[in-house]
């Protein structure tokens, strides 16, 4: 079964491990496939789904929503999150995070899900440079005081936006940021720079997406990328399926091997090996698949297979020279 951890320094509990909807349910999978994928990780103690208004144009929701009335589960159980920020529509208003798209989509999200009137967690799902911060921040502190949202969270933002709306909101009376999803594995460690800090010094909870690499962590495209695999339709790949990261991965693969340990298990386990980390979001579309990474929970690292994974990584993030102290 799965462990849980706090998010951040609020008294929510989440999964360890947990399931997102990101080209999957609503999208490439079909509903009685997702149904499957999402009644395992339920049975195994995953209480936390992520899921966004852009996937799929709203599928998601509607799939996870169905899923959840159809099973009979208590929407109490589970931590249900969505977000706002991608166009749904050709509408020049129906994007960004303006008080105007924000309230509207956050109705829109309620309705397709039906299973209750409010979410766990609403993220803006980047930035918004085009909207003034103090518009987005006064909207999702609103959206907590009418009871729609318990916390509202971001996604992929800079640390130093992070400051600002943690410093912003304090100024304003307004509730700020409680959790950031960045994107964050093995292959991508961009957020150890200054990301990790910022939100563990504020008491921002982190949730990452992509932890496999949209798969590369599994092993499965060591040979190329199958025609019926989401990779075949996807272009996140692209820029990772180098000779060289599949040459690393390969190297990973025999050291889970030489500890009992699949390749995503070492993965997620490496992920969770930071205290910073309330949780790594997984994708899934089959229940083996969900069953394989619940076991990575409660995994704990030696330090010679962290020393062994690092230098076979070689890719710690480091700062621009110009930037670096000369001592």
């Amino acid at each position: 079964m799965v462990e849980y951890r706090k998010v951040g320094k609020t008294g929510l509990k989440i999964s360890e491990i947990s399931l997102g909807a990101w080209l999957t349910y609503g999208g490439s999978l079909e509903k009685e496939g997702s149904k499957k994928c999402v009644t395992k990780a339920i049975e195994l103690g995953i209480n936390f789904i992520d899921i966004a208004d852009v996937y799929a144009r709203g599928q998601a929701e509607i799939v996870i929503g169905q899923i959840i009335r159809d099973e009979n589960y208590a929407r109490s159980d589970l931590v249900i999150s969505s977000k706002v920020f991608w166009p749904m529509s050709e509408n020049i208003n129906d994007r960004g995070l303006s008080r105007k798209h924000i309230m509207e989509s956050i109705e829109k999200t309620l309705s397709r899900l039906e299973t209750a009137d409010y979410l766990d967690i609403y993220f803006c799902h980047r930035f918004d440079r085009y909207t003034p911060l103090e518009e987005t921040i006064r909207a999702m502190s609103d959206l907590i005081d009418q009871g729609l949202v318990h916390y509202w969270g971001t996604s992929v933002w800079p640390a130093v936006q992070l400051e600002r709306a943690v410093w912003m909101a304090k100024e304003m009376g307004c509730h700020p940021p409680m959790v950031e999803q960045p994107r964050y594995n093995m292959l991508d460690r961009f957020i150890e720079l200054d990301v990790m800090e910022t939100c563990q010094r504020n008491g921002i909870g982190i949730v990452c997406w992509s932890p496999l690499a949209q798969g590369l962590l599994t092993g499965k495209y060591n040979d190329g990328i199958p025609e019926a695999s989401r990779g075949a339709t996807s272009k996140w790949l692209e820029r990772e399926l180098t000779e060289n990261n599949i040459k690393k991965i390969k190297a990973l693969a025999n050291l889970a091997s030489s500890i009992d340990l699949s390749l995503n298990q070492l993965a997620l386990a490496w992920i969770l090996r930071r205290e910073e980390m309330s949780c790594a979001i997984t994708g899934a579309t089959k229940p083996e698949h969900v069953e394989s990474n619940v076991q990575a929970s409660g995994i704990r690292l030696s330090s010679e297979t962290l020393d062994h994974i690092d230098e076979i990584l070689q890719n710690k993030p480091e700062t621009h020279p110009i930037y670096r102290p000369p001592y």
